[in-house]
């Protein structure tokens, strides 16, 4: 095995043990989206350019909650050209809160929003946004990166300062982690393998939650398993009015 592998590895060993520190703020925010469920409240998902790929994890996701609703907008997303793109329209004043006034979020919702740094205009701008509206906001971010950076948003504020919960994703500052001889910059990110485990476990805790309240979770089975479809569309037809992706 290369040194480099085994380095990764064990980082990514360290920081998923560490990641037992959350219990008690992932109880919270599972708390609180399980009761937004059982109130027929909505869960939405936002993130731009490579953090919204946690976005896409939670949609549509075998073995995920079917109410886990995502907010795309496709100039922030990876497949656009130039890439670069992403990047310049996360710093365009306000465009979050466009994104978030054109999306179903309402009063009493929940939005979750995945940003390693939490310093560019667009997340802290749909937080605002989304809290004008009488949402609660989730923000999953590197609590150590934003001891670290300034705001680029107008109001001088990071999403750690803007959201009513913060999840510590645990992500070193500059989200990747290796040290390579003869490169100045660190290799190998971490922000997606641990952002996809915490949501993945907070879907997992808003699942027991429901059960304890004696509502059955609407969890997504396999669709590449005979006989899932109909138990899958049984799910839809019931929360239609909480799935705002189909």
């Amino acid at each position: 095995m290369s040194n480099a592998f085994s380095d990764y590895l064990n980082i990514i060993h360290t920081k998923l043990n560490t990641l037992e520190s959350n219990t008690g703020i992932l109880d919270k925010v599972a708390s609180v989206c399980a009761n937004a469920v059982a109130n027929k409240n909505n869960l939405f998902v936002f993130g731009a350019s490579h953090a919204g790929i946690i976005t896409e994890e939670l949609i549509y996701r075998a073995g995920g909650l079917a109410v886990f609703n995502p907010i795309f907008h496709a100039s922030l997303m990876v497949n656009v050209v130039p890439v670069t793109l992403t990047s310049d329209l996360e710093q365009v004043p306000e465009l979050g809160e466009k994104i978030i006034h054109s999306s179903e979020l309402q009063k009493d919702d929940v939005l979750l929003i995945h940003s390693v740094s939490g310093r560019n205009p667009v997340v802290i701008d749909a937080a605002l946004a989304a809290k004008a509206r009488g949402a609660i906001v989730v923000a999953l971010t590197s609590v150590d990166t934003s001891t670290k950076v300034s705001s680029k948003h107008q109001s001088g504020q990071l999403l750690v300062e803007v959201a009513d919960y913060v999840i510590d994703n645990l992500c070193d500052y500059g989200d990747a982690c290796v040290s390579l001889n003869g490169l100045t910059q660190k290799a190998a990110p971490l922000s997606t393998i641990l952002g996809a485990t915490i949501v993945n476990t907070i879907s997992l805790m808003i699942s027991e939650k429901l059960i304890e309240k004696g509502i059955t979770p609407p969890v997504l089975a396999s669709a590449n398993v005979d006989g899932n479809a109909d138990l899958n569309q049984a799910i839809f037809s019931e929360y239609k009015s909480n799935i705002h992706y189909l």
